[in-house]
């Protein structure tokens, strides 16, 4: 009841100030329209009547429950057709009332002047509220007509500006300009803009919305700090991926905490402006690879699928992107059930009944557990996310990173044959090819299983292969994060160290993809452009948190990892799709016999529990199984490694 009568106060104040402005209009026509004098009675009666005329219009028109500090141009424009209507209304009650008339003209300069002053002090109010956080004496004075005008509340929301956060946008273009209306308008914002930066010498050194432009020059980080700038937002939806890189390096080796707005370029429902901190995966410094498309969907859509380690990074991520495209049923397996039970909440909140949706709690290594799955749920589609993935843990475990990852797709494979599932998709990793540890070991015999299972099968079988993916559990950015928060230093294996990256919703959609054009045996790679030196991400993790004085530490290679990795076996092998971005991997595939002879030995050696012994069985059935040591001793000749070195070259230059 207290804000009703607040707002309806506020509001007759306003009306107040208009009639003082009317009444101020009037007897300044009075004193000096010499033409048609009137009396006192007929001026006091015309002013009532041109009162009641226009402000009776206004009230119907809206006008007082305008928020005049928000208000744009179409507040003003309605202000003007309302006086508008009230000439014309003014003039037609004079008509039957007993009162001496007005002239016309008189009556139009009357309300001309009036809209004048109404519109000047809703403008001067407007201006005070934008600008009256300054502390010179232009904004004191600002402050002093909001104390006027808007009372105290309105003077405490300006004064607290004081403590915001002070903010540099880069671009003065459609979507920069948009960001500043929005933070001026927003009384519970915590930035202030205080300038432009623009590299348009049109726009250099000119105002908008009350803040300077500034041009993008060398000794622009010296007017930032005269200006208290705190952090710069990056408003340059259009700027390409290299000028990103050189533009993020800049500011944020400045010390500047780096924003970013995003500014929707079509807007429609449900779409959102955004002022956010620089995302994880933008540290990649390339477009995110976009591989779905409705011929995907339509082979997804009424199928029953059966998600191995569905709880996981990728699993979870796979039964996101697969509830969007309406299948018939989705099983979720995990042997973990925090995470499968946090994706199933998930999924039912958003889609409700509307997704048939399951859980299963079991380990791919448990023969009858898995029986049993297959046989109540008949999948049509079977993908295996679910493996141990950690690389130094299963340096430590080498038998059960065996047991989990060969055994349970051996399982699954023939499973899928004696249920007679239409299609196997593999989850593999670019550490299996020519892997320096037991976990890449374990992946590249798993793409030999299911290669050698597409020979003569009903079923169609394909194995998908991708670098690291970013933000994954047990990926390095999770590590960082934590590191940063307790203060740091962040520790790296070695400085010289690279990897290839893409991001979960990437990885999970090539997988799917690829999975649906796949034919039978066939083992995808995607295109993952360049690859990207960890210190360099950890670097600019640094600058992305706005943490100081962390340090980064070298600790040497683990056991099993080395410099680089590798996405092709033999690149001369590649064969393009109709998806320019994912290429298929051809080598011939092995016998039946010679994988089975391959699996018995592994056998063998996981029955007499030697973990030495593992280790050499896994050198044998993976001949390109190969020592760390002896890889990273020609690392630097890698062509990976080359190509790193070049691009960090170039753009320190």
């Amino acid at each position: 009841m207290k804000d009703v009568m607040k707002k309806f106060n506020i509001r007759w104040q306003l009306v107040a100030y208009d009639a003082a402005i009317l009444a101020a209009v009037e007897i300044l026509l009075m004193l000096f329209y010499k033409n048609a004098p009137m009396s006192l009675p007929a001026i006091v009666a015309q002013a009532v009547l041109t009162f009641a005329c226009v402000t009776g219009v206004r009230i119907l028109c809206g006008i007082y429950h305008q928020i005049w500090r928000y208000g744009g141009i179409q507040c003003y424009i309605r202000l003007l057709c309302a006086d508008g209507m009230a000439f014309l209304f003014n003039l037609i009650v004079e008509e039957f009332l007993p009162i001496d008339h007005i002239a016309a003209d008189r009556l139009l300069a009357i309300i001309c002047m009036n809209l004048l002053g109404c519109l000047a002090i809703r403008m001067i109010y407007r201006y005070a509220y934008k600008c009256g956080n300054s502390k010179t004496a232009m904004g004191r004075i600002l402050l002093f007509a909001l104390r006027v005008f808007g009372g105290e509340k309105i003077e405490q929301e300006i004064s607290s500006s004081h403590s915001k956060i002070n903010i540099a946008i880069i671009g003065a273009g459609r979507v920069g300009v948009a960001l500043a209306e929005d933070l001026f308008n927003n009384v519970s914002t915590q930035y202030s803009p205080r300038c432009f930066v623009d590299i348009n010498k049109e726009k250099v050194n000119r105002i908008i919305h009350g803040i300077p432009v500034l041009l993008e020059h060398e000794l622009i980080f010296e007017r930032l700090k005269e200006l208290e700038v705190q952090e710069v937002v990056f408003a340059l939806p259009n700027l390409s991926d290299e000028a990103k890189k050189q533009c993020y390096q800049r500011y944020a080796s400045a010390g500047f905490k780096i924003k970013v707005y995003d500014y929707p370029i079509m807007q429609t429902a449900g779409s959102k402006r955004a002022l956010r901190d620089f995302d994880i995966d933008e540290l990649l410094f390339r477009k995110p690879t976009l591989l779905q498309d409705e011929r995907t969907a339509a082979y997804y859509r009424d199928k029953v699928i059966l998600i191995t380690g569905g709880g996981g990074s990728i699993g979870s991520e796979l039964c996101r992107q697969l509830a969007k495209m309406q299948p018939k049923q989705i099983i979720i397996l995990d042997i973990c059930e925090n995470g499968a039970y946090d994706i199933q909440q998930e999924l039912k909140i958003i889609y409700k009944e509307e997704l048939d949706l399951q859980l299963e709690i079991a380990s791919i290594t448990n023969q009858r557990a898995m029986d049993r799955i297959f046989g109540r749920y008949r999948p049509q589609i079977v993908i295996n996310a679910a493996a141990h993935k950690h690389v130094p843990l299963m340096e430590h475990n080498c038998i059960e990173a065996v047991e989990n990852n060969v055994f349970g797709t051996e399982i699954l494979v023939r499973l899928c044959k004696d249920y007679q599932v239409e299609r196997f998709l593999m989850v593999s990793t670019d550490k299996a090819v020519n892997p320096t540890n037991v976990m890449g070991a374990t992946k590249r015999i798993c793409e030999m299983i299911v290669q050698s299972a597409g020979i003569d099968s009903n079923v169609k079988f394909s194995t998908t292969r991708f670098g690291n993916v970013l933000g994954s559990a047990g990926s390095v950015i999770p590590l960082f994060k934590k590191q940063i928060a307790s203060g740091g230093p962040l520790t790296i294996t070695d400085k010289r160290i690279i990897r290839y990256f893409m991001t979960i919703p990437e990885a999970s959609q090539l997988v799917l993809q690829s999975g649906a054009m796949a034919k039978n045996g066939e083992l995808f790679v995607l295109d993952m452009g360049q690859p990207v030196r960890i210190y360099d991400l950890a670097e600019n993790l640094i600058r992305l948190s706005g943490a100081k004085n962390i340090e980064i530490v070298e600790i040497g290679l683990r056991p099993g990892e080395k410099l680089y990795e590798e996405l092709l076996i033999k690149t001369e092998d590649l064969e393009k799709t109709e998806n320019h971005l994912i290429f298929i991997e051809r080598e011939e595939p092995l016998s039946a016999e010679a994988v089975a002879e391959k699996l018995d030995a592994l056998h063998r050696a996981a029955a007499s529990g030697d973990e030495a012994l593992m280790r050499a069985v896994l050198h044998q059935v993976v001949p390109s199984f190969r020592n760390p040591e002896e890889v990273n001793a020609t690392a630097e000749e890698a062509e990976e490694m080359k190509n790193t070195n070049e691009s960090v070259h170039s753009m320190s230059i």
